[in-house]
């Protein structure tokens, strides 16, 4: 294995360490990481949201 492919892997190890740590984030700000359009009424990550801010 050469270093272009480690750094190619090192890379990509870290984009996804990175969006990990944004989702742990969204969901400890209490926003949803789920697309549901704004409209939460039916949203199972939304509603799941509210009920945790609630305790």
């Amino acid at each position: 294995m050469g270093v272009p492919e480690i750094i190619l892997i090192a890379v990509c190890a870290l984009i996804v360490i990175g969006v990990a740590a944004a989702s742990v984030i969204r969901k400890k700000q209490g926003k949803s990481s789920c697309d549901c359009g704004g409209d939460c009424s039916r949203c199972r990550g939304c509603a799941y949201s509210r009920n945790e801010k609630k305790k």
